[in-house]
């Protein structure tokens, strides 16, 4: 069992390494296939408005673009390998200075929507199991419902024009310090926590019509303590693997309330990025985007293994 459970996982981190090589080769053909000349914009971008054509050569040799493809790839995933992005079109800096520089405030706004969905998703879910069709179920359903068919940008919209502006709870512009965190934080936690809730309430329930739950009934065990100590370990298992998925794309994916509020994390920068066109910048997200999800979900098939080892079989 436990050799068959250690191939399963080492074929899992294949599928993980595998996944995150073919993700590479799209996202890096995005600048071959792009039109116009990097060469020449990165030459504008640092103040040469006319660049001569033996400048652009020697930017090219810079940029690698007189070498063949494959070779291209090989020298642009060695460099992103050791946290070397490229240079922006519209600055012509490295682009690892400015995301890195903004990665803390993505990581700060992401952890906290991520603690706050815990915080509000669990208790919801063990109150609408043991409440199960009775008012507390009730309520706490269609609320979730409402968190997940309202998209984010209204639900941040309501709170900019009633919390800060209408009861004046926090700032229009924020520069990413930890008071300010909360309610960008809330807005993207209130999607989040209507989805965990009701998967938790549905994992609770199948959970307690299992013959252990029975069995924990005949012995006398209170309702409190055969939801927490013997359905809830059993439900944990999907919910872990939605938290893995959901901090995934939390980490590369905090774009529209970034911009909204103003935060200066890696979302508002790549929105600029996007409206100045500025493709390696765009191109670095997507592949950081892609290294936190699937990093996540990787761990999170760690974690589940961890818990209940005959899931390994499922990985054959």
């Amino acid at each position: 069992m436990t050799i068959f459970s250690f191939n399963s996982l080492n074929g899992r981190l294949t599928q993980a390494i595998l996944a995150l090589l073919g993700a590479s080769i799209l996202i890096w053909a995005i600048m071959p296939l792009a039109p116009g000349n990097p060469a020449r914009r990165i030459l504008q971008a640092q103040g040469i408005v006319e660049p001569t054509n033996a400048e652009i050569e020697e930017m090219h040799k810079v940029l690698n673009l007189d070498k063949p493809l494959w070779n291209r790839f090989l020298i642009w995933l060695s460099n992103v390998v050791q946290g070397d992005l490229g240079l922006s079109w519209q600055t012509g800096e490295p682009i690892h200075q400015e995301f890195f520089k903004r990665l803390p405030a993505t990581l700060k706004l992401a952890g906290t929507s991520f603690l706050l969905a815990m915080l509000l998703a669990i208790p919801s879910g063990l109150l609408a199991a043991k409440w199960h069709k009775r008012w507390p179920d009730t309520i706490l359903r269609i609320l979730s419902l409402f968190g997940a068919a309202v998209p984010s940008f209204v639900i941040a919209l309501l709170f900019i024009h009633f919390m800060i502006i209408a009861l004046r709870w926090g700032q229009v512009v924020l520069d990413g310090n930890m008071n300010q965190v909360w309610i960008p934080a809330l807005v993207l936690a209130i999607d989040i926590v209507a989805t965990w809730s009701r998967l938790l309430r549905a994992s609770l329930l199948e959970a307690k019509g299992q013959p252990f739950i029975l069995s924990a009934e005949t012995r006398g065990a209170s309702e409190n303590r055969i939801l927490l100590w013997h359905a809830f370990p059993n439900a944990s298992i999907p919910l872990l693997h939605a938290m893995g998925i959901t901090l995934g794309s939390l980490l590369g994916g905090t774009v529209i309330v970034e911009t909204i509020f103003t935060w200066p994390g890696l979302g508002r920068y790549v929105i600029e990025a996007i409206t100045a066109r500025d493709l390696p910048i765009i191109q670095a997200y997507a592949l950081f985007s892609t290294i936190c999800y699937v990093s996540m979900s990787f761990l999170v098939d760690v974690a589940s293994w961890l818990i209940d080892p005959r899931i390994g079989h499922r990985w054959e």
